[in-house]
């Protein structure tokens, strides 16, 4: 099984690694590596945009499920029903946005790999068909040692993992009486709101102890994400700028 990983997913990400390092000029390993993640991120296009598509519809349907949530409080397993019953309706499941993350982890994993041993590795694998540079330089822009820590990436790494939380969180329905929230939804919403900053936190914390050519990976990769969702979430967001107006306009 080890083998198999090493060969189906480890060998051919160091290989495009390596491609990138060989055809870009002064062979900087920094702009390789941000060469492979948009590359990695393009083939897996289709999967993320199914997962963001299904994180919008999530999105769209929070009013509706307050409201269920709101109209049978004391018949817990009545609103369990009505609520499958609207998923079902509007062919969403909750869980669809997670599929094509867990499709991906084995080659998180793989790229994981790639910068704690390949980028240290002296006899890397490289195929015959790829100039086999010996070793790779390991300094990025001249300036950042990819094979240790960088307190400044991973900061940076944390601020967007809270700009893309918060594109992802729900926009609370506007009404036209406020309406003091309910022990649940209140204890849902301080649960949200501290995953928006519990996760960042997280990213931080990880990223000072992980080489900093995987917390580059993992930067790009975000910046990339959060564009695909501000260009495939702008309707949505369109749908609650009118609904705010509407509102507005009823007071």
């Amino acid at each position: 099984m080890i083998e198999f990983f090493k060969v189906i997913l480890y060998e051919p990400l160091l290989n495009l690694l390596v491609f990138f390092y060989n055809i870009i000029p002064g062979h900087d390993l920094g702009l390789a590596i941000i060469f492979l993640t948009l590359l990695i991120k393009l083939i897996f296009i289709p999967l993320s945009r199914q997962s963001i598509k299904a994180q919008k519809s999530l999105r769209d349907l929070q009013p509706e499920l307050e409201e269920i949530k709101k109209k049978y409080a004391d018949q817990k397993e009545k609103q369990a029903r009505v609520m499958m019953d609207l998923y079902r309706q509007r062919k969403v499941s909750p869980f669809s946005s997670c599929l094509p993350m867990l499709i991906q982890l084995p080659i998180l994993i793989a790229v994981f790999q790639v910068f704690r041993v390949g980028l240290t590795e002296n006899n890397l694998p490289i195929y015959s068909f790829i100039s086999n540079p010996g070793t790779l330089n390991i300094m990025a822009f001249g300036i950042l040692d990819l094979s240790q820590a960088s307190p400044p990436l991973a900061l940076i790494t944390g601020v967007l993992q809270y700009l893309q939380m918060k594109i992802l969180s729900p926009v609370p329905p506007q009404t036209k009486n406020k309406v003091k929230p309910e022990g649940n939804e209140n204890m849902m919403s301080m649960m949200n709101k501290q995953m928006r900053f519990m996760m960042p936190a997280l990213t931080v914390f990880i990223g000072l102890t992980l080489p900093s050519g995987l917390i580059l990976y993992w930067l790009v990769s975000l910046l990339f994400t959060i564009i695909e969702q501000k260009v495939f979430l702008k309707p949505s967001a369109k749908i609650n700028s009118e609904i705010k107006k509407n509102s507005l306009s009823e007071k």
